[in-house]
């Protein structure tokens, strides 16, 4: 039989259709030649498609894509010319009813004679982009033929005649190459072989396979004694040693102690985008309601209740041994539940979060690479701007009950906002008093009344290297406190007035972190608490302001290691007004600050150790009192 042009790639897709139907084993590893392979868009046109297809069933699949689409929509005469100008193949309609126009197409009046080389087209160039294909189906196939002259014309269009003669040349070779392939499919030989390389490499064979039993046996041991198909386990230990000096006039040193606190934390996700936080943990710093066994009450800076002091560490509950919501007491190593929240998205760019046990730091991000409070500073002052920590907002202890939202503007700016309350779970105040004006129920009752924050930041990224945080605050506090914890005065926020006197808080701030290179990060924040007294029979006001830079470095000396320098003001009264003292009585008012360095030396993935140190200058604005130097050897495992 005669053979005859095969000129489209459209038809060579036909080609592979009907060879991928045929019941022989060996033709899906058939490789095509040119990866280049010709698709059809919507409007008419074709483009190369530099995908890899490897093998004949993924050809057959683009093929008949291409088929379809040439059924829906066919290029106008127009464009089949333009095609032609562009280099490209034309559509062909396989569908398209035979005509005696087509049939007589004067095609059929040039003689074609096969060629036996690629080399023998005169119009085929190395550089044509269906050269390598041509060349196959040539050299591998004897399926292609040319016209007199030499030439193949790869350009045209063809006719369906044309189409049939080469696509039943191709499967004449085709069968040919089969009989030939299958006629001694196995030697003996070859099976001779098999056996030998078996016997050479049996001991390897034994080995591989004990380990893929080892590793079947693992997994189905995992599989069996898994925690849980929807909940993570994590958690956090901490023991440090601590040792100050310096304080109050003529008190000693305290000693050195040994602290510690543990925290597992539970993650469970219902729907793999939510997820509900449970975490546990249990402490052995003393404090309690006096203050009494901590570092900061040996010290002699410490307030007369509840222990606020300057000379805090970073990871120290605000309120040791004490449940500020009723003032029990909570016993050393006790265990307690200081963190339950659920997080939930309901939009695009919107998420949702609640619960009875939280902290403001759980919603806002820490603009400060200093935050951390096992791995990072070492101090209660460094970690997060004092707007953040209003109202205990970090007590470490998930003092509020909360509910809040995270918006997500745009990848660059977020906006976050929470209500917090800590007495949501009481339903009446106490009549009884701790001391005078003071409730044994401090902060009130109720998830509406009693003491209450209503806190959002604003988070902003401009560029990668910045990152900037913008905090207000509004809270109502039944009693005179600042609740950060951050300074004696915390404890009588307006001085001169009794403790059991409300007051409520505007406080706003900022903390910016400029990332110099990847390893190196200048940050710093300032605030500002404007406190005024809530009770008619009471006229007074307060303003403190506190501000912080400092240099965090990554991967110093090694891999994983951090450290950083940083100098501040704490907390300090700026300003005051009726019948709120600028000075309390007995102090020698001046500006306090702080000055602290660390270096987390990171041991293994789980194992870090961290040795610090942070000194107070004129502690609790009072020059009064000594300079303080408090060393804090940390060591932090995580699991």
């Amino acid at each position: 039989m005669a053979k005859y042009l095969l000129a489209s790639a459209s038809g060579m897709g036909f080609l592979c259709l009907i060879a991928g139907l045929s019941p022989v084993q060996a033709l899906p590893s058939l490789e095509i030649a040119d990866k280049n392979v010709a698709v059809n868009e919507d409007n008419g046109r074709y483009q190369k498609n530099d995908s890899h297809q490897s093998n004949l069933a993924n050809n057959i699949s683009s093929q008949l894509l291409i088929a379809n689409d040439s059924q829906k929509k066919l290029p106008s005469v127009n464009q089949q010319q333009k095609n032609q100008d562009l280099g490209v193949d034309s559509a062909v309609n396989f569908w398209q009813p035979i005509t005696a126009q087509s049939a007589s197409s004067s095609l059929f009046s040039d003689k074609l004679a096969q060629v036996t080389s690629v080399s023998q087209l005169s119009d085929v160039q190395p550089n044509d982009w269906a050269f390598q294909a041509l060349q196959s189906l040539v050299e591998r196939y004897g399926c292609i033929a040319g016209y007199p002259n030499q030439t193949y014309r790869g350009n045209r269009a063809m006719t369906r005649y044309e189409f049939a003669a080469g696509l039943n040349a191709c499967l004449d070779r085709i069968n040919e190459l089969i009989a030939t392939a299958t006629g001694d499919l196995v030697k003996k030989e070859d099976l001779a072989t098999l056996q030998k390389l078996q016997e050479q490499f049996a001991a390897e064979l034994a080995t591989l396979r004990g380990r893929v039993d080892a590793v079947e046996a693992r997994t189905a041991e995992l599989e069996a004694n898994q925690f849980s198909t929807t909940t993570k386990l994590n958690g956090e230990v901490i023991i440090a040693g601590v040792g100050a000096s310096g304080g109050a006039p003529n008190d000693s040193d305290p000693n050195i102690i040994l602290v510690n606190r543990v925290r597992l934390n539970l993650t469970t996700s219902f729907t793999g985008k939510d997820s509900l936080i449970t975490g546990l943990q249990a402490y052995n710093f003393l404090g309690g309601a006096d203050g009494q066994g901590s570092l900061q009450q040996s010290l002699g800076l410490a307030s007369p209740l509840l222990s606020a002091s300057s000379a805090r560490t970073s990871f120290e509950p605000q309120f040791p041994g004490l449940n500020v919501n009723t003032l029990s007491s909570v016993g050393a190593n006790s265990v307690q539940l200081y963190k339950l929240l659920y997080i939930f998205p309901v939009a695009n760019k919107l998420t949702l979060f609640a619960g009875t046990a939280a902290e403001t730091s759980d919603a806002f991000p820490a603009i400060t690479p200093f935050y951390g409070e096992g791995q990072e500073s070492i101090s209660r002052f460094a970690g997060l701007n004092p707007v953040v920590r209003i109202s205990g907002g970090t007590s470490g202890t998930g003092l509020a009950s909360a509910a809040g939202f995270i918006f997500n503007i745009s990848p660059n700016l977020d906006l976050r906002a929470l209500y917090g309350n800590p007495n949501a779970n009481l339903t009446q105040k106490s009549a009884t008093e701790a001391v005078p004006g003071v409730s044994t129920t401090p902060l009130g009752a109720g998830l509406f009344s009693g003491s209450s924050v209503i806190a959002t930041q604003l988070t902003f990224k401009p560029s990668p290297a910045l990152d900037i945080g913008l905090n207000y605050a509004h809270s109502y506090h039944e009693i005179n406190i600042l609740g950060t914890g951050l300074i004696s005065g915390d404890i009588g926020a307006l001085a001169g007035v009794a403790v059991g006197t409300p007051v409520t808080l505007n406080s706003v701030g900022g903390t910016l972190t400029w990332r110099l290179s990847p390893k190196i990060a200048l940050s710093g924040y300032g605030a500002a608490l404007f406190v005024d007294a809530a009770s008619n029979s009471v006229n007074a006001s307060t303003t403190f302001t506190s501000w912080m830079a400092g240099v965090h470095f990554r991967d110093l000396f090694k891999p994983g290691n951090t450290a950083g320098i940083l100098f501040g003001q704490p907390l300090f009264r700026t300003d005051t007004g009726g019948s709120a003292q600028l000075t309390p009585t007995g102090d020698n008012r001046v500006t306090p600050y702080h000055l602290e360095a660390y270096y987390r030396l990171q041991v293994t993935d789980n194992i870090s150790i961290t040795p610090g140190a942070f000194v107070l200058f004129n502690p609790e604005g009072n020059s009064n009192n000594d300079t303080t130097t408090v060393g804090v050897l940390r060591t932090t495992f995580t699991f």
